[in-house]
């Protein structure tokens, strides 16, 4: 995903109401801009500390400039527009960096699916004969394939990221999705795209959200498939480019 035009520089100076951070342009003056992340963006914040936005030419914006990326504690790159994770992951689809999920014919956005009002983020479905997936069970090869997607920011030290960085029932709400999905002979994926430099492997956050731990242990175990890939982060392009691991 290139930005066009490439993103712009400042000093992060605080984020605030949630949707909200302030800045510091290179002529010192301080802006307000939009904070695209309703997580706690633990380990992400530091004050007067490196960031880049993107602007908007929609005049009816109240907050033109949208933060994209931030320096982390430890000085690494971190993409906080969680809005973008979506679109990381369907161009690596497209692109076949996600080999797992390679070889489906249709690839569709926001379906409704599930037994708790909710939408898929990808419903890939046509899969073609050599379509090559984890799986080698003709079934799981024939079936639609529900992917669900989670940007991972949070970072602890030696390279382990956690999801999610605060309470999520909305994230233990899709994992028992994908859960019914299996059930009713589909194949389902998650992919935790990690959206941050210094991040090698990833687990669930148990001490944050204990209940979004035990569910996705028990989604694995039913048989929802977790997928776990890294970005290569800059002012010009974020971009996934590698498969990291699990652990649990």
């Amino acid at each position: 995903m290139k930005f066009s035009p490439v993103l712009q520089s400042a000093k992060l100076l605080t984020r605030y109401k949630r949707f909200l951070a302030d800045i510091r342009l290179p002529d010192g003056s301080v802006v307000t801009i939009h904070c695209p992340n309703t997580g706690s963006m633990k380990n992400c914040i530091v004050e007067n500390s490196p960031c880049w936005y993107s602007v908007s030419d929609n005049l009816k914006r109240k907050y033109p400039f949208t933060w994209e990326i931030a320096t982390t504690p430890a000085g690494y790159l971190a993409g906080v527009n969680t809005g973008r994770a979506n679109a990381l992951v369907k161009e690596a689809i497209e692109n076949g960096v996600i080999e797992e999920l390679v070889g489906y014919r249709e690839i569709r956005s926001e379906v409704k699916y599930g037994d708790e009002n909710s939408r898929i983020d990808f419903l890939l479905s046509d899969r073609c004969e050599d379509g090559v997936g984890v799986s080698d069970n003709k079934n799981d090869r024939q079936a639609d394939c529900y992917v669900e997607v989670k940007s991972v920011t949070l970072e602890m030290s030696d390279g382990l990221g956690l999801f999610p960085d605060s309470v999520s029932a909305r994230g233990a709400k899709h994992l028992r999705e994908l859960m019914l999905m299996v059930e009713q002979g589909h194949r389902a994926v998650l992919v935790f795209c990690v959206q941050h430099t210094g991040i090698e492997h990833v687990s669930p956050a148990d001490d944050i959200d204990a209940i979004y731990g035990q569910l996705l242990r028990e989604a694995i175990s039913t048989g929802v498939e977790v997928l776990v890939y890294g970005a290569t982060i800059s002012r010009e392009e974020i971009v996934l480019t590698r498969r990291l691991s699990l652990i649990l």
